[in-house]
């Protein structure tokens, strides 16, 4: 592969938006770059059986990287929108509940920690990824369609790192404005450091891939990937930090999304916040409504009690006229990061406190066009006492004034809950999934939701989708780094639900649960 130098094209300054408070910010020049290699592959399920095997060395912990963000020195506060009682347990419909990527199930052993579990359904699949490792399922039955492999099987015969390295931070989206799938990993152990980039040919996930790798240099390591699908490209969201080392900003890209679907040559766009911006989610398509022609994608980061909101507009023809917005900064009531964003959720039986991850926003940014208005839905993890909850949100407007409709932090009892993920399905009625444990309860996985009846912000009571049989010991704090809830794009009301559990207390030894459910008042 040859490497790749981003070309400056114009310096954007901050655009004013009425009734919202904006904090004054100049961005460096919009970065302009080639894709450093294309090709397309073979069908996934010959790639399946001829990819190497999966090398089981040591056990790998895969480092947490914090954000050393503004929010970090918020002060302790009481929260502005606890909600502590949930009332009756959600009303939903059960559907399936099946064992996705883990240890014990599949013939899979776990090699690293966390897996990172997220997921995406199509028109007949459900495909898991856990950081470094691929499933996909009939999501009929949940019955595993291929055997399960390394992530990078996906890249067999491509070359480069995007080949020979499975370094995970993988993401799985499907693309319901062209039924295909979308699966990303970055590939960070050898330089450049590239985010490798898959889109499928057709609907089905065991298929022919056009298959990208995106250059950001040598010095630039690209922590934390996060991507949205919207019209115009495919918005992928970055941590950067020199070398692994020091933090700089959030990058936040833009891959053309027309060309990758075609199997083309690629180019990519992209702005360097700084310092004091990290934890940038990208606005992800739900629905069959597409956003209004032109709208920008919105992103999302949290500061001190706000949301900060930008708009990213891509121009391909002429790269000069690309422009980042923002940041406008949205007030929300009074929150405190879990465990200072750092380590401290209690586990049953032992000692060992895990990651809370709550120095950012939880994957992912869902968003909706429901004709009347546009909205999105996001969550974080905060402080409740001596426990966490899951902070919740639904913004509105955010083309014009973006404001809080409704917002909640849903902490039922004195426990932990964190590892959230949100989505809302066509009638409105939203789904937060997350993982709970407190000193007397396992680690397991959970859900709650509501429906538009449902007083403004307030949560039903909670469902166990799989209640944990052991918690993670031996020096171990890593849990996760985001949970996946998606909706079907066939009835836009089955939401998909993935996360991890233990089935007895240990390291190395997670297991995940795929969890399907729908609320009866959607049809």
């Amino acid at each position: 592969m040859r490497s790749i130098t981003f070309a400056a094209i114009t310096a954007q300054s901050v655009v004013l938006l009425s009734g919202a408070p904006v904090h004054s910010q100049t961005y460096p020049a919009v970065e302009v770059g080639g894709e450093v290699h294309h090709d397309v592959s073979l069908p996934l399920r010959y790639l399946a059986d001829v990819a190497a095997p999966l090398r089981l060395g040591a056990p790998v912990v895969i480092p947490l990287r914090p954000i050393p963000h503004a929010a970090l020195n918020v002060r302790e506060q009481q929260d502005g929108a606890l909600q502590t009682v949930a009332g009756s347990t959600v009303g939903t419909t059960d559907g399936l509940n099946f064992a996705g990527v883990g240890a014990g199930d599949h013939g899979f052993s776990d090699s690293s920690a966390p897996p990172d579990t997220n997921g995406a359904v199509g028109l007949t699949q459900y495909v898991q990824q856990v950081n470094t490792s691929l499933g996909i399922f009939n999501k009929a039955n949940g019955a595993l369609i291929l055997p399960v492999k390394a992530t990078n099987a996906l890249w067999t015969g491509f070359g480069g790192g995007c080949e020979f390295n499975n370094d995970g931070d993988g993401i799985v989206k499907y693309d319901r404005i062209a039924n295909r799938w979308v699966i990303t990993q970055f590939s960070v152990s050898t330089l450049p450091y590239l985010q490798c980039v898959a889109v499928s040919k057709t609907s089905d996930a065991t298929g022919i891939y056009y298959r990208y790798a995106f250059s950001y240099g040598e010095t630039a390591f690209i922590d934390y990937p996060k991507v949205g699908v919207w019209p115009d490209a495919y918005y992928v969201t970055y941590n950067i930090f020199n070398l692994g080392q020091t933090f700089v900003g959030a990058k936040l890209c833009a891959l053309k999304r027309t060309a990758m679907l075609l199997g083309q040559a690629a180019t990519q766009q992209c702005f360097q916040l700084g310092a004091g911006y990290g934890g940038v989610l990208p606005s992800d398509l739900d629905g069959a409504t597409l956003p209004p022609t032109g709208a920008p994608n919105y992103m999302i980061n949290f500061a001190n009690n706000a949301l900060d909101l930008w708009k990213m507009h891509i121009d391909w023809v002429v790269p000069a006229h690309s422009r980042l917005t923002g940041p406008v900064s949205i007030a929300v009531p009074a929150f405190t990061m879990a465990c200072g964003g750092g380590t401290c959720i209690a586990q049953k039986g032992v000692t060992q406190r895990l990651d809370s991850l709550a120095d950012r926003l939880m994957y992912r940014l869902a968003y909706r066009n429901r004709g009347a208005y546009e909205s999105l839905v996001v969550d974080h993890t905060v402080k409740v006492g001596a426990g966490a909850g899951v902070r919740w949100y639904e913004l509105r407007s955010p083309a014009t004034t973006p404001t809080v409709f409704q917002e909640g932090t849903y902490a039922p009892d004195t426990g932990f809950r964190w590892m959230g993920s949100i989505a809302m399905d066509k009638v409105g009625d939203i789904a937060v999934g997350y993982s709970a444990s407190s000193a007397v309860a396992y680690p397991s996985i959970r859900y709650t939701g509501r429906v538009p009846s449902d007083g403004a912000g307030r949560l039903e009571g909670e469902k166990i989708i799989k209640a944990g049989q052991g918690s993670q010991d031996a020096g171990l704090s890593r849990w996760g780094d985001y949970s996946a809830m998606t909706v079907d794009p066939v009835n836009d009301c089955t939401f998909f639900y993935t996360n991890e559990y233990l089935k007895s207390s240990g390291s190395f030894n997670w297991s995940t649960e795929i969890n399907t459910f729908k609320f009866p008042g959607c049809h």
